[in-house]
């Protein structure tokens, strides 16, 4: 009886042997010639040069957007992170930054004559051929004025005051359609 005890604990042994090889990825060889079962760490979007880059820039990290090797001190970060605004690469970042140019120009001539008006400004970038319902023109004191334009995925946010006029241009927000900033929280 002793050596029928015995046997079923040693047939467990060889499958459970094999389970763990194939487990541990043994035998596995990845490019370059080192073993492992080590995943490669994604890597960034690639940028493309744009007419009127000098150089291609390096993705770069989003203000407010948490370094994944820096633990948080707080939690603020990465509670709001889904109100950061998504950056553009390659041809799509292009198309954002002709876009940034063209709205700058027809806003120019408004600034240089002080017209703050959301109306006055709402027909300049309407005249660049945006739908007017995705224009959205509002005060930001009494002289200045905010735009947004909401071609999703691609999104023109800016300001126009006596000082300048910003624009922007980015790729909507993580986890909502559309270019309007998100409100609340989770």
């Amino acid at each position: 009886m002793t050596t029928i005890g015995m046997t079923w604990p040693r047939r467990g042994v060889l499958p459970i042997a094999v389970l763990a090889l194939l487990v541990a990825g043994c035998g596995t060889q990845r490019a370059g010639g080192d073993t492992g079962a080590h995943r490669a760490a994604p890597s960034a979007p690639a940028d493309v040069p744009c007419p009127g880059d000098t150089a291609t820039p390096a993705p770069s990290a989003t203000a407010g957007t948490p370094d994944p090797a820096t633990p948080p001190t707080d939690h603020y970060a990465e509670n709001h992170g889904f109100m950061v605004p998504l950056p553009l690469y390659g041809h799509r970042r292009c198309e954002g930054l002709a876009a940034v140019g063209r709205v700058k120009s027809a806003l120019e001539p408004l600034r240089k004559r002080g017209d703050f008006t959301p109306g006055s400004t709402r027909d300049a970038i309407t005249g660049l051929v945006y739908p007017a319902d995705k224009v959205r023109a509002y005060e930001t004191g009494s002289t200045g004025v905010g735009f947004l334009i909401d071609t999703s995925p691609l999104c023109v946010e800016g300001t126009m005051s006596r000082d300048a006029t910003r624009a922007d241009a980015f790729g909507g927000y993580p986890d909502h359609s559309g270019c309007d900033q998100p409100r609340g929280g989770h």
